[in-house]
């Protein structure tokens, strides 16, 4: 019987341990800071990387960092009674045509969920709302702007 594999880790081919990437990816995006001074500092401290790497390093592990800190936040949310909901839509062109962007924001202004759909009624309203209550788990209120699919759904 074949061993399970270990997922591949996706710091490794790199040579810096993930707590430097971390550190460094963190240090820029966290503080105001170009990438040469996150060089300088790093340097200060007995790292020596090139700017080019920060930022190298910042457009492969940021979106994966951020995922990580947004799904923390959102498991830590979940156990607070006042997590409020915000649900709006707005109308967007693509390619000529008409569409509505539905979206679900929380009470700290954090984007939970994005939903586009062709038409404007109860079944898209329900299916946004159920999108985003299976990945999000229950909000304690959700405000509206009082369109009528909203109640339906």
């Amino acid at each position: 019987m074949p061993r399970p594999r270990k997922p591949a880790s996706p710091f490794r081919y790199f040579n810096s341990s993930p707590e430097v990437i971390r550190l460094v990816v963190m240090m820029y995006v966290r503080f105001p800071l170009s990438l040469r001074n996150v060089e300088d500092l790093l340097f200060e401290r007995g790292i020596d990387i090139c700017h080019e790497t920060v930022r190298f390093w910042w457009n492969r592990f940021g979106p994966m960092f951020a995922a990580d800190i947004r799904r923390q936040r959102v498991q830590a949310m979940r156990g607070t009674r006042h997590w409020r909901w915000h649900l709006d839509e707005v109308f967007v062109k693509i390619n000529g045509e008409q569409h509505y962007l539905w979206r679900a924001v929380d009470h700290e202004g954090e984007i939970l969920e994005i939903y586009v759909t062709r038409k404007r009624d109860k079944a898209a309203a329900f299916a946004f709302l159920k999108k985003a209550l299976k990945r999000h788990g229950r909000a304690e209120t959700i405000v509206t702007d009082g369109m009528r699919s909203y109640p339906a759904a």
